[in-house]
């Protein structure tokens, strides 16, 4: 297989309507039908290597993702869409390189391509079953009769499935009811006691509004003495004012009593005088 791939040092590829690439011309055209044959771009590339980080933890390899494209990076532009790549031998995680990679189906059924694809559906059914609880567990068979359905229907249509659409729609892949964005169950198929957990959140709530032991501190220490203390000084200021409007009524009723006894010491006193004036007038 090795000696196969070794006579491919070139290829040109073109932009196609879908935004893709395709190629165009290869330097090894007896091996390698253009036919309907499909191109990695850098972008795609790059987040090919994100999604399969997921997956390291079920069983991924690598070397098998290494070894299942050939690496090519830009050499000349050709204008109108298209570009001339040469191979290159740069590891696709660490090179530094914008690299296309074509993938190897020179044999589509054990060549390493097919290798790479049975591999990440493994993986990503044993990463779907260890997050779900399915009813049944999920198999590598069910998963690719459904993704072999979905690209035959493509093929009635004439179209031709890119590397990327299909790399893409195994490490993407979600059973039906199941959110793909979040990688959680379905709202159908969320678990009873995971509904009824707001309830029992107001339950304890409730509860703990009406605990007496946790009410003490505020209304004892903290939370009464302030109402208690604007009340307190109200009333004493209030009482204040009661006490010096009493201490005037006091004052008033003194002063009206002296002027009241200063009048009856004048009436007395005028009473008294008159006789002794009239003896000092006789005098």
């Amino acid at each position: 297989m090795a000696k196969a791939t070794s006579t491919l040092d070139w290829c040109i590829v073109r932009l196609g309507d879908d935004h893709n690439w395709w190629v165009a011309e290869t330097s090894d055209p007896v091996r390698w039908d253009v036919d309907g044959l499909s191109i990695v771009d850098p972008r795609q590339l790059a987040h090919l290597i994100e999604l399969v980080d997921p997956v390291r933890d079920y069983g991924f390899d690598q070397d098998v993702f290494e070894s299942a494209f050939i690496r090519f990076r830009i050499d000349k532009d050709l204008g109108e869409g298209k570009v001339r790549l040469k191979r290159v031998k740069d590891s696709l995680f660490d090179s530094e390189e914008k690299l296309f990679v074509l993938a190897d189906v020179l044999d589509e059924e054990n060549g390493p391509y097919a290798d790479l694809l049975d591999h990440l559906t493994r993986c990503r059914v044993k990463l779907l079953n260890d997050l779900f609880a399915f009813e049944a567990k999920l198999s590598v068979d069910e998963v690719e009769d459904e993704l072999r359905e979905e690209q035959n229907s493509h093929f009635i249509q004439g179209k031709a499935v890119h590397t990327f659409e299909e790399l893409t729609s195994i490490l993407d892949y979600m059973p039906a009811g199941y959110d793909t964005d979040d990688e959680a169950p379905a709202k159908g198929a969320e678990d009873e006691s995971d509904v009824d957990l707001p309830d029992l959140e107001e339950a304890e709530e409730e509860k703990l509004k009406n605990d007496e032991s946790l009410k003490w501190d505020e209304d004892e220490e903290g939370g009464a003495e302030k109402p208690a203390d604007e009340g307190e000084k109200k009333k004493k200021k209030k009482k204040k004012g009661d006490d010096d409007d009493t201490d005037d009524d006091a004052d008033e009723d003194d002063e009206d009593s002296d002027d009241e006894d200063d009048d009856d010491d004048d009436e007395d006193s005028d009473d008294g005088e008159k006789p002794k004036r009239k003896t000092k007038a006789k005098r």
